[in-house]
């Protein structure tokens, strides 16, 4: 009894070691966005939580607050190919994932890839584009794989798609399905910088400044892998499990006010990025456990495109993230 304690010790004391060694990668990752980012703190915590668990990511923000640049620089800083595609009433299925090619010296038909043949894609304003192009990349993203002609082609790892839509802008517009929501793990809003933060864009200290490479493709991919043996314990699933009950079922922890205010919860799927994702942030924590912080550093990003509030939270002016801050607030942790 006491040799297979002391294995296990062993064995815990190991995989700590390799957390902390390797979640200080991470740390630099997010040093070397932070030489050309102002700001949005949470937001670079948050995707590289997503970029742990091969999660797509939701952008939303006013223009001009950096969504592109950042996502081009954390492809710069893992050596990852990078694909912008601009999303367009206009845009075909084909211009997205790639089309067949008749070649007139062969005379046979020759497959061009499309952008989407990338590691980290940037479809930018989403929702301009039609449900024809939608359901193509709700393939890649589901699928992990493509349809051209009558091949199949898989999408090299990782892929990730960080997608950006503009709140403001309303005309020209295509409301993404639910299905294609729920298949971002996250969705982050980035807001304007502060007073000082603007100050300091002014003074342009970031236009000399490059990123430098610190994890190429497969060291991510070793990565992620020990990011997955993080212990969670029963406790913690448990305490996933009542988050997002309490977002179907309100009434059932007291929350009898949100019956109204909810017209639909959260996914199965909603329970299992919040598993994935709080694993992956008490790595970047560097711990070998997760604890219930860890499941409240995520859970808005997880939560907020999943649930569905109804006109009458909105005139009362309940929006899903006071509602998600109640839940946080009212269920019982472990």
């Amino acid at each position: 009894m006491e040799v297979g304690t002391t294995v296990a010790a062993q064995k815990a004391a190991a995989l700590k070691e390799k957390i902390y060694e390797s979640s200080a990668r991470f740390q630099q990752i997010r040093s070397e966005i932070k030489r050309v980012i102002i700001g949005h703190e949470e937001t670079i915590d948050l995707i590289l939580v997503a970029l742990l668990c091969d999660g797509h990511i939701l952008l939303e923000g006013l223009p001009g607050v950096a969504k592109t640049t950042l996502a081009k620089t954390v492809a710069e800083i893992l050596g990852l190919q990078f694909k912008r595609i601009q999303f367009t009433p206009d845009l075909l299925p084909s211009d997205l994932i790639g089309t067949m090619v008749y070649n007139q010296k062969t005379g046979d038909f020759e497959v061009r890839k499309g952008p989407i043949f990338a590691h980290i894609v940037l479809a930018d304003e989403i929702n301009r584009a039609p449900a024809k192009v939608q359901s193509a990349l709700l393939e890649s993203m589901q699928e992990q794989q493509i349809t051209i002609g009558l091949e199949t082609y898989h999408l090299e790892k990782p892929f990730l798609v960080f997608a950006t839509q503009n709140p403001i802008e309303q005309e020209g517009t295509y409301n993404l399905p639910e299905a294609q929501i729920d298949r971002f793990i996250f969705k982050l809003v980035m807001g304007y910088p502060t007073y000082e933060q603007e100050k300091l864009l002014l003074s342009g200290w970031y236009l000399d400044k490059k990123v430098h490479q610190v994890l190429n493709k497969d060291e991510l991919l070793q990565t992620k892998q020990l990011a997955e043996a993080v212990y969670v314990d029963e406790l913690i699933i448990d305490y996933l499990a009542r988050l997002v009950d309490a977002t179907r079922h309100p009434e059932r922890y007291g929350f009898h006010d949100f019956v109204r205010f909810i017209q639909h919860g959260a996914s199965p799927r909603a329970t299992l990025s919040l598993f994935y994702s709080s694993r992956a942030h008490a790595f970047l924590q560097r711990r070998y456990f997760v604890i219930p912080d860890d499941v409240k550093a995520v859970a808005t990003a997880v939560l907020r495109h999943r649930i569905k509030v109804t006109f009458e939270a909105e005139a009362e002016g309940f929006s899903v993230e006071r509602i998600i801050s109640a839940i946080l607030s009212g269920v019982s942790t472990p």
